[in-house]
């Protein structure tokens, strides 16, 4: 192993910030830019000795491999992450435009819903799974969220509570318990877990989110994460009363100021509890 990727695991493996996903997807883009910097000719690199112009000539290398704007995004918030972790984080500009990496579009009106198919969730024979895939199409929970889940430390009166360990980037949230919909599934999942999580006790979550993929795929589950897409929606309509522009309601252009200010908070409240930190990202969900 290279210098420069055994300092940077090590730098991972001393530092864990955000969730179990995210400390790994850091560790695998911090290991490729090690390699990548090899490739440019930086040879012999440590850990402390990254400069602005490594930071250029690996910029200029994804755009002539044609990386998206997003993959590129998320490389930069991982650099940024080693210069404050080695105390020079004026290393790397704070705006992605200073290396003309332009803003992602969300916008799109085009729906990616998915409702949970009832046929298709009877083949999934986990318990666990089967409650897992539940949980995010009830509460738009990501997968990890999902199988982390533990009802003693989640149920919380009217909400579920989140813990930072559970969610991308370490961001814990609230989301609404509104319906006997939703409560009936709290109590199967209390029921399951017995006390613990929807990780079953004699396995850990690699070995669970391996089985989840596994039966997910075998019922033929087709995007999972589409059921986040339709939580946000049905969560849309019960807050303005009309459907999102994604799933068939009118556009934002056309839109009183009254009905401007519902979308707004609608969208700053879904945001949240997607756990996300930006309204723009609901276009994602819900369109414009």
């Amino acid at each position: 192993m290279k210098d420069l990727n055994y300092q940077l695991m090590k730098l991972c493996r001393d530092n864990r910030d955000g969730s179990y996903s995210t400390q790994a997807n850091r560790s695998r883009i911090l290991d490729l830019i090690a390699n990548q910097l090899a490739e440019l000719g930086f040879r012999r690199m440590q850990a402390r000795s990254l400069k602005p112009k490594h930071v250029h000539a690996l910029v200029s290398l994804w755009k002539e491999k044609s990386i998206s704007i997003g993959t590129m995004k998320n490389r930069l918030s991982a650099l940024r992450w080693w210069a404050k972790k080695i105390n020079k984080p004026g290393i790397i500009a704070r705006d992605n435009s200073a290396y003309g990496i332009g803003k992602r579009s969300y916008v799109d009106n085009k729906s990616k819903a998915q409702e949970l198919d009832s046929g298709k969730l009877a083949q999934v024979s986990d318990d666990y799974v089967r409650l897992s895939l539940r949980l995010q199409a009830e509460f738009g929970l990501r997968r990890e969220e999902a199988i982390k889940f533990s009802p003693g430390y989640g149920i919380k009166g009217d909400h579920i509570k989140l813990k930072p360990s559970w969610t991308k980037g370490g961001r814990a949230r609230t989301v609404p318990i509104s319906n006997g919909r939703q409560w009936a599934l709290l109590a199967a999942v209390r029921k399951l877990a017995r006390g613990g999580s929807l990780i079953p006790p004699q396995l850990n979550y690699a070995e669970q989110k391996n089985r989840y993929d596994y039966q997910v795929r075998k019922a033929g589950l087709r995007n999972p994460h589409g059921l986040r897409h339709a939580y946000a929606q049905r969560r849309y309509e019960e807050l303005t009363g009309w459907k999102a522009p994604a799933a068939g309601g009118p556009a934002s252009k056309s839109f009183s100021s009254e009905q401007r200010a519902l979308d707004k908070g609608a969208r700053e409240t879904i945001s949240q509890e997607l756990g996300h930190s930006r309204e723009q990202i609901t276009a994602t969900y819900l369109g414009r």
